[in-house]
């Protein structure tokens, strides 16, 4: 059994989900995601390091940060996720330059509690006003000290090679081109780009073309052009990729943005 519902409020997404047997696949968001384990155990992979959440543990991951995500055992899992977009969490933190959270789990009764009490107005569809209160109010629970390191940049190159694979999603991903650019062979760019990214120029280009449907999904609701758009050869094609990040398909991600 799978339970996925989003909701989403200007530059906040809401997820409240439950499972038993689902398991994410590796991934990243575009996003800072923040959640709360509500039951059970929520076990991952971070950045090549294995993490637990247990109840009432708050799961912090920066944007681009690699995980994938799994239920500890048959019991299964229930949590929410609020996904913040960069530029307005870090506005309301008064900073201009990126941060990252400093720990992958903590333990904060204020912070749990507000990161609630913003995903259940989202998710009751509560005026925006009200949810902007209370996302000031989460952000004012982080400590600057202890919460937040400063963000450390991507490789040059690597930051490059991200650029080049983003403007062309509705096209076939071109290596040569790439490697083309900056003079070195395809091989020594997979392994460069595993290293610094922690995921393949593939799996990342992936992420990218799901995460632009997404987008596109939230703006039109037109799930063809969103195929289209992003060169997925069909709308079976885009559902297999985005039920692996999301855990639903972009046909029922829609239908829950057509709720709200």
């Amino acid at each position: 059994m799978a339970r996925f519902i989003y909701k989403k409020s200007s530059d906040i997404t809401a997820l409240s989900a439950s499972f038993t047997d689902f398991t994410y696949k590796k991934h990243c968001h575009e996003e800072y995601a923040l959640g709360v384990t509500l039951r059970g155990i929520q076990e991952y992979n971070l950045d090549g390091s294995f993490h637990a959440s247990y109840e009432n543990g708050v799961m912090l991951f920066n944007p681009e940060q690699i995980h994938d995500g799994r239920a500890h055992d048959s019991s299964g899992l229930d949590y929410v996720m609020l996904y913040i977009e960069p530029r307005l969490f870090l506005d309301i933190l008064g900073k201009k330059d990126m941060v990252r959270f400093a720990a992958p789990v903590v333990y904060n009764q204020a912070l749990r509690n507000s990161i609630l009490n913003l995903s259940n107005a989202i998710q009751r569809e509560e005026d925006k006003v009200l949810c902007s209160e209370l996302l000031l109010s989460l952000v004012d629970n982080f400590n600057p000290i202890n919460i937040f390191i400063d963000y450390k940049r991507d490789n040059k190159l690597i930051h490059k090679a991200k650029e080049m694979i983003y403007s062309k999603l509705d096209d076939v991903m071109s290596l040569d081109e790439i490697c083309k650019e900056f003079s070195i062979s395809k091989y020594q760019f997979i392994r460069l780009f595993k290293a610094n990214a922690g995921i393949s120029p593939y799996q990342y280009f992936i992420f990218c073309k799901v995460n632009r449907a997404k987008q596109l999904l939230e703006k039109n609701k037109d799930i063809y052009s969103a195929v289209a758009e992003c060169g997925f050869v069909d709308l079976s094609h885009l559902n297999k990729h985005f039920k692996r990040i999301y855990g639903i398909t972009a046909f029922e991600y829609k239908s829950h943005l057509n709720m709200n």
